[in-house]
């Protein structure tokens, strides 16, 4: 057997303190995963149950990215996030039992077509063109749980250009990471390689040509990317 073109590079991100890289096999989204997010989003957190998206493997880039901004939009928006990595097969996993499943942690950023999203919902129609287009997944460096531990809380913000435009704590998510994993296997089986954007807190807007990008999730390596 031989390939009709040349195999595809596969997305990896590297591994702190390691030369190893975790190939990244699919990239699951978790929407409104915070209180405040979900009141700007015009949706209600008493009652709304979680709703996953996907991107495409190959929508990760890396650490100092400078990212071209994409075509068919006027309004690119931010969305900080806690991005889970999956280092286990499974399927229908029990809470309980959901943190031998991770491998570790990134700090991640959920780049959307606002304009074509909110254009997207008001027709019915799916969210793919807004969310999943080239390089709408930047990411840092992994790291390990055995080096930071299970990430229960702690401070997550992003700054544009210096100034803070969100601020929160991953404790303050809805459905906590356990929950996540457990909701989310029933519907897929997971593999390592799968990472989990954990969903954003509030204060997301508009980002432009030119502008720096600084992601802090406590104990994790700082993202920080250009839109060029």
């Amino acid at each position: 057997m031989s390939y009709v073109f040349p195999i595809h590079d596969i997305p990896v991100l590297s591994v702190k303190g390691t030369k190893d890289v975790f190939p990244v096999h699919r990239i699951y989204c978790v929407g409104q995963n915070y209180s405040e997010h979900m009141y700007e989003m015009g949706s209600n957190p008493e009652r709304d149950a979680p709703f996953f998206f996907s991107k495409p493997a190959d929508a990760i880039c890396h650490q100092n990215s400078k990212i071209l901004y994409p075509p068919m939009t006027n309004n690119l928006h931010h969305e900080i996030e806690l991005v889970v990595a999956i280092g286990k097969r499974g399927e229908k996993i029990a809470k309980s039992d959901a943190y031998n499943y991770v491998f570790g942690y990134t700090v991640g950023l959920d780049l959307t077509r606002r304009d074509l999203q909110k254009e997207a919902k008001k027709k019915g129609r799916p969210w793919d063109v807004s969310k999943g287009f080239d390089k709408s997944a930047p990411c840092s460096v992994l790291h390990k749980v055995d080096e930071v531990g299970y990430l229960e809380k702690g401070l997550i913000t992003l700054k544009v250009n210096g100034e803070i435009r969100q601020q929160g704590d991953i404790s303050e998510m809805i459905w906590s990471v356990p929950e996540i994993i457990s909701i989310l296997s029933g519907f897929f089986e997971l593999f390592p390689g799968d990472l989990i954007f954990t969903g954003t807190p509030s204060g997301v807007g508009q980002i432009n040509r030119g502008d720096k990008l600084e992601g802090v999730v406590e104990k994790l390596t700082k993202l920080e990317i250009k839109i060029v």
